[in-house]
């Protein structure tokens, strides 16, 4: 009986922290984290993306916030998303 909660304590033990990595792959070492299978719903794959306007009022986008004093919005795109626009051409710098 021992031997067997033992063995069930270790097997749940392995299934959370498999999971914990699973859905949080920043806790892994680099090297381990470009082999293993990441969750879709991660941060790995869907990342927080930052938008604000620059002091010349064109959108920037990036997963980097913005310089301290800028106000900006956190965006989060579904990685199976199109996120342009049908039919509607690039701006001209």
């Amino acid at each position: 009986m021992r031997v067997g909660t033992v063995a069930t304590l270790l097997l749940l033990l392995a299934a959370a922290a498999l999971a914990w990595w699973y859905f949080w792959p920043q806790a892994l070492p680099a090297g381990w984290r470009e082999v293993l299978p990441v969750a879709e719903s991660s941060e790995a794959h869907n990342p927080t993306l930052y938008k604000w306007k620059d002091a010349r009022g064109r959108w920037q986008v990036s997963d980097q916030p913005p310089p301290a004093g800028v106000p900006y919005e956190k965006v989060r795109i579904h990685p199976d998303t199109n996120v342009l626009p049908a039919g509607v051409p690039p701006e001209q710098d």
